[in-house]
């Protein structure tokens, strides 16, 4: 889920579990929905000085596929670079 500090000013949101998130002013950042749950949230929810903005889980699945097809890659090159260091090094 999507929240957006909608004031001129930085926030510093409690979430669970001890965590804070710092928005900046007009800023987005991410909670899952059971931080959405939490009263910290829901007293700035109600007081209109964040919006939360629908659901991220389409988004994170989305992110998933790109971060594992990245990962491939990286490995790929990872090995692929070192193999050409042996080479040139002959």
């Amino acid at each position: 889920m999507d929240i957006l500090n909608k004031t001129p000013r930085p926030l510093k949101i409690s979430l669970p579990g001890g965590k804070v998130l710092r928005l900046g002013p007009k800023m987005t950042g991410q909670i899952s929905p059971k931080a959405a749950e939490h009263p910290p949230v829901k007293k700035l929810l109600e007081e209109g000085v964040i919006e939360i903005q629908g659901d991220g889980g389409t988004r994170s699945t989305g992110g998933g596929s790109n971060s594992d097809s990245a990962n491939g890659s990286n490995q790929s090159g990872s090995s692929g670079g070192a193999a050409m260091r042996r080479s040139g090094d002959r």
